[in-house]
């Protein structure tokens, strides 16, 4: 994605990865080669539309490519949606950085939590076989 010219933004939600390039344009939105109808439905498409909604009708002259993988649906639309406000932030100041910060934190702060290792002698990460005294 470095090839492209334009700005390149990157965003992370459990293991799921996107990038994100914003270049001038005539207000495309793609998502791994999609549309943004085709790559999603209902409460993710609406969850992925946050911060455009937000933004407004000033960025019909930016053209924004994403590329997600990893992690689950949820996961990938939260960085989908995480990226492009980061990108929104960068190419349009901090007009939108205290926008989006006062309407959710987590659209320009990347979420580091992932789920913990499991270990031996139990099933998940912290449940262990129960014990008996006698």
């Amino acid at each position: 994605m470095a090839a492209k010219k334009g700005n390149v933004i990157k965003a992370k939600k459990k293991t799921a990865v996107a990038r994100t390039v914003i270049k001038k344009g005539t207000g495309k939105i793609k998502i791994n080669h999609l549309s943004i109808d085709a790559y999603a439905k209902g409460y993710i498409k609406d969850l992925i539309m946050e911060p455009i909604k937000l933004a407004g009708e000033e960025l019909k002259e930016y053209d924004i490519i994403v590329n997600v993988h990893g992690s689950g649906n949820i996961s990938q639309a939260m960085a989908v949606r995480s990226c492009i406000a980061k990108a929104i932030v960068k190419a349009k100041g901090k007009k939108y950085k205290d926008l989006y910060l006062a309407y959710d934190r987590s659209m320009l702060v990347d979420d580091v939590r992932k789920v913990e290792s499991k270990k031996p002698l139990g099933r998940k990460a912290r449940k262990k076989k129960q014990h008996s005294k006698r």
